[in-house]
């Protein structure tokens, strides 16, 4: 199966600057418009999809909604195991907050009692995929940046940016999780406009 995995768009916890973790905040209206914007990227790409998943947390289930529509995708469906790994107590705390409970505790990678693990992440994500792959085999996923950073650790794939709304990883499933090529269907400069 053919497979690229995007972070969801803009949520209202985004643009506050805190963590979710698996908390469920909505999309903004930037992020809704991000993500009408990552289609119209997909369909002049001439890029089409079997099916389009996503994690159960509105801002990704929101935004494969969106994409789902309008590149007339009719197989669609969420997933709790596509969830965002847990924040433990970082979730709904913005990273000055972090730093003044746990100084320098990101930079190190210094997680908090509670905050998943990669091989859990991939742990519960990877059997779906499996799952998944024996009726598809082009498949578009909408989930969270921390998911796509998991699978790429445990598949030892090459650092990808993903800190734009819309952006991710081409994959491919065999018996295991290949690693592709880095996938940017933001459009950040949608943040600039006037309303």
């Amino acid at each position: 199966m053919d497979l690229l995995i995007l972070r969801h768009g803009q949520s209202e916890w985004n643009a506050q600057g805190r963590w979710q973790g698996q908390a469920d905040p909505p999309l903004t209206e930037l992020g809704e418009r991000q993500a009408h914007a990552a289609a119209e990227q997909l369909l002049n790409a001439k890029i089409t999809f079997d099916t389009v998943a996503s994690s159960d947390l509105q801002r990704a289930r929101r935004t494969a909604e969106i994409l789902s529509a309008a590149l007339n995708v009719d197989d669609f469906a969420s997933f709790s195991e596509f969830r965002e790994r847990s924040a433990g107590p970082w979730q709904g705390l913005t990273r000055e907050e972090i730093e003044t409970s746990w100084p320098n505790a990101i930079a190190e990678q210094r997680w908090p009692k509670g905050y998943e693990s990669d091989d859990s992440v991939a742990a519960r994500v990877l059997p779906t995929l499996h799952q998944l792959a024996e009726t598809c085999d082009h498949l578009l996923l909408v989930g969270h940046a921390g998911l796509i950073r998991a699978l790429d650790r445990t598949a030892n794939a090459s650092d990808v940016a993903i800190t734009n709304h819309l952006s991710g990883r081409w994959y491919e499933l065999r018996d295991h999780l290949i690693p592709r090529d880095g996938a940017d269907f933001s459009r950040e400069d949608l943040e600039h406009e006037l309303e």
